[in-house]
């Protein structure tokens, strides 16, 4: 009986260990796609929650079993390193801010001088203590002189990929999104976008690091390396996160 039960187990497949992923939520319209071709590749398995970068690093450093951290910047990442729980950051890619708004909105034609129309209502951003594309669009909206016109005008959510619904659903005129969002087909066919000068917000440096208290530090830098690589890399560029 006893071999017999033994034989039994021995016949159950031992379960693969799953990588879990913390990714910022500008992320989230690239990581799936790249996630299925790193388990296809190692024959792992991925599971990626998304939410604002400081919210993930406040479940980390609460103890959130997570092995591999994808921020929106490099900021949340130290504060988990600062803490003991990672090594240094590695930048993984750099980020862009656009202001996007329907194609069936009044106003149309978009342009960075729709933010000093009289006819703008409600314009989306991510908070700004929570989501570096939040603090991106803040200092845009400094930088363009526009902080006291634009004031009462904010709908402000929790971060990037809420910002992006609450602008696509009409709860928001214009949006200032990642340039992730709006380069996913949904969004491209919905709406138009422009580019935010580059000089007028600190840079999105994303930034990765490992957790030493992750189930799976080796398949974590084994996606981290993934990630990294060349081909990887373009993909990236094509879906608005260029090389850090």
């Amino acid at each position: 009986m006893y071999r017999f039960l033994l034989l039994a187990l021995l016949a159950v497949p031992s379960a693969v260990a799953q990588l879990k992923i913390a990714a910022a939520a500008d992320l989230q319209p690239v990581l799936p796609a790249l996630i299925e071709q790193f388990e296809k590749q190692t024959g792992g398995k991925v599971d990626a929650s998304y939410a604002s970068s400081a919210t993930l690093a406040m479940q980390i450093l609460n103890g959130a079993p997570f092995s591999l951290f994808l921020a929106a910047d490099l900021s949340f990442p130290q504060r988990v390193t600062a803490a003991g729980l990672a090594g240094e950051p590695v930048p993984y890619a750099r980020g862009t801010l656009v202001l996007w708004a329907r194609n069936d909105s009044p106003l149309q034609p978009l342009t960075l001088a729709t933010l000093r129309n009289p006819a703008l209502k409600t314009v989306a951003v991510a908070n700004a203590e929570h989501a570096p594309y939040g603090r991106a669009a803040k200092a845009a909206i400094e930088k363009m002189g526009l902080t006291t016109t634009l004031k009462d005008k904010q709908v402000v959510a929790e971060n990037i990929a809420q910002t992006a619904q609450y602008v696509e659903s009409g709860n928001a005129e214009v949006g200032f999104l990642s340039l992730t969002s709006a380069l996913t087909p949904q969004l491209s066919r919905e709406g138009k976008y422009v580019v935010i000068p580059e000089d007028d917000y600190p840079p999105l440096i994303q930034g990765a690091v490992v957790l030493k208290s992750g189930a799976d530090a080796k398949q974590a830098r084994q996606f981290l390396d993934f990630l990294l690589s060349p081909p990887v890399a373009k993909e990236l560029a094509a879906r608005g996160l260029k090389a850090p």
